[in-house]
């Protein structure tokens, strides 16, 4: 199967009926040829592979999509070597290493933590506040209370190597408000979404946010509809990047907005990702992206500059997919 391959029409047909209520001055014309039957798990970037691969552990037994994307996200909390991610992510302006994540389920729970110090697994704990508390987040102090309280695997952060970084970096910078520059190496988040052998969805985000960001400073990963969406009734999508940027437009919400009234995921990635452009005079360094998968099994991503893709796993296929770009940048 060519994942590149893209069929021109010349309109599209939405089988949800009038879309006079949405403005889609740039809609794609494009259909993105990739379906994938069965338990799928789709997650951002290149350590997507290693996530999936231990989220897979989950599907392949018949466990939920929701605790699929959890380990997988998990496993990338716990590696050292990652500077965006968990216990290895680099701190804010005052030193200190500040985790955000969040869970939804295909029926429509949800749950999240901010601006949580100090504790290994800011995944589980957003899976726990969905599970134990009446309520959709906890951030700060009462979000590490909250973990303390329910056994929760602690951590010290920065390690040691990230620590020696920052000191560097509070030396030499100047520009406190320079926006940072999202890769492969920093690019503010891992998010999973997943499909169960029962047809059921789920996703996770979690990260460590904005290198040397303003304390306090949340991005979209921990917002339910920003960093992340999820509906059996649809589909899901998570985002990546410039957390500032895709809260502004609601982008994961919208992303499984557009998949219900007819587009394939990799149109409504588009979409959204020309929005985020008309709404930004300034792109410089502004890279955001999104992955989804519709209930049929398409799948599908989009962001504005080229570079970003995501890993994709299923029963026969344990691969990373670049995703398109708009190709004015």
């Amino acid at each position: 199967m060519n994942r590149r391959k893209f069929i021109k029409s010349g309109s599209l047909f939405f089988a949800a009926g009038t879309l006079s209520s949405f403005d889609f001055p740039d809609a794609p014309t494009y259909e993105f040829n990739d379906k994938v039957e069965g338990p799928v798990i789709l997650s951002t970037w290149i350590h997507g592979l290693e996530a999936n691969r231990a989220a897979w552990n989950v599907l392949a037994k018949g466990g939920s999509a929701l605790d699929a994307t959890v380990a997988g996200a998990m496993h990338t909390e716990s590696d050292l070597t990652n500077r965006s991610v968990g216990i290895g992510g680099r701190p804010d302006r005052a030193g200190h290493v500040t985790l955000d994540a969040c869970v939804m389920d295909g029926d429509g729970r949800s749950g999240s933590v901010g601006f949580l110090e100090g504790i290994a697994h800011p995944a589980a704990v957003a899976k726990a506040v969905m599970e134990k508390t009446p309520h959709a987040m906890l951030v700060g102090a009462g979000a590490k209370q909250f973990a303390l309280d329910h056994g929760f695997e602690t951590i010290k952060t920065p390690i040691p190597e990230v620590k020696k970084d920052y000191l560097a970096w509070k030396k030499e910078n100047k520009d406190l408000f320079k926006p940072p520059k999202i890769n492969h190496e920093n690019h503010d988040t891992i998010g999973l979404i997943a499909r169960d052998a029962k047809g059921n969805f789920g996703g996770t985000c979690t990260t460590s946010g904005w290198a040397y960001k303003m304390p306090g400073r949340l991005g979209d990963s921990p917002i339910i509809g920003a960093g992340l969406f999820v509906d059996n009734e649809v589909g899901a999508a998570t985002a990546t990047g410039l957390g500032e940027a895709i809260i502004r437009v609601a982008g994961s919400a919208i992303v499984v907005e557009l998949m219900r009234i007819g587009m394939k995921p990799s149109e409504a990635c588009k979409e959204v990702v020309l929005r985020i452009i008309r709404k930004n005079k300034d792109l410089t360094g502004l890279q955001c992206g999104f992955i989804a998968m519709d209930k049929e099994g398409n799948v599908g991503g989009f962001s504005v500059y080229n570079g970003f893709n995501f890993a994709l796993k299923s029963s026969l296929r344990d691969e990373m997919v670049d995703a398109d770009f708009d190709r004015k940048w």
